[in-house]
């Protein structure tokens, strides 16, 4: 019964974190606190039908230094229309309600500073529900003519693919939110311009890493995931660096972790497996769950997972020691108010002015960054003359993207094996350093602590030839 009720301890601590979380695809190592609140939507505008085949004449506009500059949809005289199709309302609200906040606050620091061209930037927010359909509805208002020029956001993996094909016909571009190794893949996803490395990439880069360095002895692999192109790419990943580093998998639950079920058999074949290393590939609700469970057990080893699988809010709860003893957090971004990057001390600084009374956030690096690579794409189309849809895509497609040191650069020229980001980051986690109550302007952090003193890149990784996407569903 000790067992028993020291599982029942943990469960009863961690339940209100796993509604906040979510336990699917596609969130991050962060949640938003209930005191966060959405920005405000824009307004849509009035329903339009779709663009003729025919493509609409280029308006061109000479700003005061003579250059003129070129523009279809998204963008008039005055304005740049930047699209956002985001979940607000479902299962990743506490997540993508703070990625919109910074992407809100960059965009705000734009106009205060001219904006783009002399145009002021239109941020267009529309909530998904992280819901296919809804997520489609949108997407046909922001294409329409008088839509957007570019998404800087489009939350989900199925929800990015359902559109994939449209974004092409459109001649439109989107940033997503989600990580899956298919996105460089030109015959899947050409228009959709991912940020930071894959799910799998970081797999391989953290059990490397982790066998080498944490583990005491043999390192002995248990895999835990969601089915579908989250866990199952990330699954991937953690298979190909133990192949290639002859792990032996003691436990393989690949597509085991189903949210809403029983995870007791997962539970138990992992205490029984013997591994000292655990890679998850889950959301944070679930990721509590496996380490609460298999804690009451008796069971101790390593544990790390896919960026979205943890979030910091569960060093609020009983979890906290077996988190601070045990797990580290793979990431793609520094975490934050960690490390001494000068995009790290802009972004902080900036949300200081806009939100100084929200909680701190791993988060807000991702919507900043995600902002930071739309702002620099559609810099870049300004400066050739093309701010049409097609000079946008043109424009990123040669530009290489500077995050100032909140992420691995980004670019998107040339063949996928020429520009896929393949670094990551790996933390580890001390409790002690976590502050429930800090705000943006009392500082504080959210228990992270940067290792190998930046982002890191196994030789397996390195040496990979990229011929498309690591877990490809049948």
């Amino acid at each position: 019964m000790k067992h028993v009720s020291k599982l029942l301890a943990i469960l009863l601590a961690f339940t209100v974190v796993a509604a906040a979380c979510g336990s699917d695809e596609d969130s991050s190592s962060s949640s938003a606190s209930a005191s966060s609140s959405a920005p405000a939507e824009t307004e849509a505008p009035a329903e339009t039908e779709a663009p003729a085949e025919t493509e609409a004449p280029a308006e061109t506009e000479t700003p005061a230094d003579g250059a003129e500059v070129a523009y279809d949809y998204g963008v008039t005289e005055d304005t740049i229309r930047v699209g956002a199709i985001a979940d607000l309302s479902g299962p990743f609200a506490p997540l993508v309600v703070q990625i919109i906040a910074a992407q809100t606050a960059y965009w705000d620091r734009v106009n205060e500073n001219g904006g783009i061209a002399g145009k002021m930037i239109d941020f267009w927010i529309e909530d998904n529900a992280y819901d296919v359909p809804t997520h489609l509805e949108k997407y046909e208002e922001m294409s329409a003519d008088d839509g957007v020029v570019f998404l800087s956001q489009s939350t989900g993996s199925p929800h990015t693919a359902a559109i994939a094909e449209a974004l092409v016909e459109d001649g439109l571009g989107a940033i997503p939110l989600s990580w899956y190794s298919g996105w460089p893949d030109p015959d899947f996803g050409e228009n959709v311009f991912e940020s930071y490395t894959s799910y799998c990439y970081e797999s391989i880069n953290a059990v490397d890493y982790l066998a080498a360095n944490v583990v005491e002895g043999d390192a002995k692999l248990a895999i835990l995931t969601y089915p579908g192109e989250y866990g199952q790419d990330g699954a991937a990943g953690a298979k190909i660096a133990a192949e290639a580093l002859g792990i032996e998998i003691v436990y393989d639950g690949e597509g085991a972790v189903i949210p809403g079920a029983d995870q007791t058999p997962v539970i138990a074949g992992l205490v029984d497996s013997g591994a000292n290393l655990v890679w998850v590939t889950t959301g944070p609700g679930l990721l509590a769950e496996l380490m609460g469970g298999a804690a009451a057990e008796g069971f101790s080893a390593v544990w790390s997972g896919n960026s979205p699988t943890y979030s910091y809010v569960l060093l609020g709860t009983a979890l906290a020691p077996v988190l601070d003893s045990s797990f580290y957090q793979s990431t793609y971004t520094l975490t934050w108010n960690a490390g001494d990057a000068p995009g790290m001390a802009d972004m902080v600084s900036a949300l200081e002015v806009a939100m100084p009374d929200d909680p701190v956030s791993d988060s807000y690096a991702i919507g900043w960054t995600e902002a930071m690579a739309a702002h620099q794409i559609l810099e870049a189309a300004a400066a050739a003359g093309d701010l049409t849809r097609a000079g946008v895509i043109a424009a990123a497609n040669s530009t290489t993207v500077d995050y100032m040191g909140l992420a691995p650069n980004q670019g998107y020229g040339g063949e996928p094996n020429d520009y896929i980001v393949r670094e990551s980051y790996i933390f580890d986690i001390q409790a002690d350093l976590y502050d429930a109550e800090a705000t943006i302007s009392s500082g504080g952090s959210t228990g992270s602590v940067l290792m190998n003193g930046g982002p890191f890149v196994s030789d397996i990784t390195a040496a990979q030839v990229y011929d498309g996407a690591c877990f490809k569903a049948e």
